[in-house]
């Protein structure tokens, strides 16, 4: 069986829509934690699609994988 490559779906207002400098932390939306990247991405698309009007909500897909594991 292969490896899960875990990937994180989050997002919340940020400062700049040009950066990921997110305005408060304790507000963050975790949408999930997700087994690969094509689920990853279904979900991020649907967050995003969600706030789309709002130019001050970013969603994104962090690698957790490349995290735990930096050398692979």
């Amino acid at each position: 069986m292969a490896q899960a490559k875990l990937h994180l779906v989050f997002g919340g207002r940020v400062k700049d829509p040009q950066t990921l400098d997110f305005c408060e932390l304790d507000k963050l939306d975790i949408v999930g934690i997700f087994a690969d990247y094509a689920e990853a991405e279904e979900a991020w698309r649907g967050a995003a699609q969600r706030t789309v009007d709002d130019a001050e909500m970013k969603y994104v897909v962090v690698h957790l994988h490349k995290l735990l594991e930096p050398e692979q």
